[in-house]
């Protein structure tokens, strides 16, 4: 690639991302410290604050990371925090960016379960199994967010040195396979189950004879809202990556390449404002609706089935 076309690249990213993580930090930040507050706090510990607490943990984990990367782009891309914090804050990227996705589907399909079988979930889902698969989930993000620890590095340029968020030109043959393996187990996959999840809690919601329409429609409100977060953040990402990825092993002509890498950034930061919309997308109606489909908690156990109208 000619050096006008680096040059365009690195403008892109510190004229745009620099200011963009300024502000998700501290949206970020003081989002996710109160969601944490307002869920560690509270004495009902079920399933779904289960996975909301972990969810907030993770969007804030990668926060935190968040002035590194402002300070590096402010910097003009100069990173000057040595190797070892260039690797950690990739892998807290990669940690966040998987552990929100497969968090997110955890509370899609909890919710699933106990809004369209809301019998079969009670007692079958519980605080309990909550903790093991959130167990389960830090451990396979971990897991598949650590090949990142060998591929980021520092690259030496005309302005110092640069963090790699990917890899370097000479590990990109190795890099593909396991970005496009992030890309298909690690979104596709989750996003299916995701939206099936709620094209089932719609359905219920629709049917349902115990609320009004005006309930009903913030719900369907609500699951257009995740799908359209859902599809113009993660796929989108994932998607530009891989070519972007792959115009660097191809070298196509300049203009092409710089459309890509733009649109790549914009996803980016997209990603990050995630963390930023967690706190009030996944605290606010569904656990109201959930009780009145459910109509099974636990101050209600002692009436009959046959108050529950689904």
């Amino acid at each position: 690639m000619a050096t006008n076309c680096n040059h365009s690249f690195s403008d892109i990213q510190i004229n745009y991302l620099g200011p963009v993580y300024g502000v998700e930090f501290v949206l970020a930040l003081l989002g996710n410290g109160f969601a944490i507050w307002l869920l560690g706090v509270s004495k009902d510990r079920h399933a779904g604050i289960i996975f909301s607490l972990n969810l907030a943990v993770s969007d804030l984990l990668y926060a935190l990371s968040l002035p590194l990367l402002v300070a590096y782009y402010v910097m003009k891309k100069n990173w000057t925090f040595g190797a070892a914090l260039c690797k950690i804050e990739r892998f807290l990227f990669n940690c966040n960016l998987y552990g929100s996705i497969f968090f997110i589907t955890c509370i899609s399909a909890n919710r699933c379960l106990g809004i369209v079988y809301p019998f079969y979930a009670r007692g079958r889902v519980e605080s309990k199994h909550a903790k093991f698969v959130s167990l389960g989930v830090w451990i396979l993000v971990a897991s598949i967010s650590s090949p990142v620890f060998f591929f980021s590095e520092l690259e030496a340029t005309s302005n110092g040195q640069e963090c790699i968020g990917t890899a370097r030109s000479i590990n990109l043959s190795s890099y593909m396979p396991y970005s496009l393996f992030l890309a298909g187990f690690g979104c596709v996959l989750p996003f299916l189950i995701t939206l099936l999840s709620y094209i089932g809690i719609a359905r219920a919601v629709w049917k349902s004879h115990s609320l009004e329409s005006r309930e009903k429609m913030k719900v369907i409100y609500m699951v257009c809202i995740v799908i359209a977060l859902y599809s113009i953040s993660f796929l989108p990402y994932h998607i530009l990556r891989n070519l972007n990825l792959y115009n660097r092993m191809s070298k196509p002509d300049c203009l092409w390449s710089r459309r890509i890498h733009s649109a790549f950034q914009l996803t980016r930061a997209l990603v990050a404002l995630n963390p930023c919309i967690h706190p009030l997308l996944y605290t606010a109606v569904m656990n109201n609706v959930r009780e009145r489909l459910g109509c099974c908690q636990k101050n209600e156990i002692s009436k009959s089935e046959e108050d529950c109208h689904l």
